[in-house]
């Protein structure tokens, strides 16, 4: 999976296996006691949540999230998913809400101000900050996930332990 050209901040990619959903779990379970010093197993129902542990964990260290289904066959599929830590992603969350908020209010003040007659050069200036806002916040999360591309990869070969 190459990260560096993809443009998604949480890249997904899926898998099938010649595994039950069961097998996966035990295997998941088996190596969960073996890497508790390194990594941590979360197991919820049809998901597995592989994370960074607490002593080795960075703002930028990412999480994969498993999510197994049965195929007709027996098989399984599983759509993984890389993600930042959960605080992380909230706070960017939030200064995204922030930035669209003032954006449109100050669209609503340039309409309002160009039905007055009044200059809307002030109004237009800060949505074009708001703009900028975006695309600096876009590239602030595309470097934080450039620095944990590392951990990006051992989450990687964690998960490739797991299913074969």
């Amino acid at each position: 999976m190459e990260l560096d050209n993809n443009v998604a901040l949480r890249p997904r990619f899926h898998k099938d296996v010649d595994l039950s959903i069961c097998e996966i779990i035990e295997r998941a379970t088996k190596v969960k006691q073996e890497v508790i010093d390194d990594y941590r197993v979360k197991i919820s129902d049809l998901h597995i949540f592989l994370f960074i542990t607490y002593a080795k964990r960075r703002y930028y260290s990412p999480h994969l999230h498993l999510e197994l289904t049965e195929n007709e066959d027996k098989t399984t599929h599983i759509k993984c998913l890389f993600g930042p830590d959960q605080t992380v992603w909230t706070f960017f969350m939030f200064l995204h809400f922030i930035v669209a908020g003032i954006f449109i209010v100050f669209g609503m003040f340039a309409v309002s101000d160009w039905m007055l007659k009044v200059s809307i050069t002030s109004d237009l200036m800060v949505m074009g900050l708001m703009i900028v806002v975006w695309f600096l916040l876009y590239f602030i999360a595309k470097q934080i996930r450039y620095n944990g591309r590392h951990q990006i990869h051992e989450l990687m070969r964690l998960f490739l332990r797991i299913i074969e």
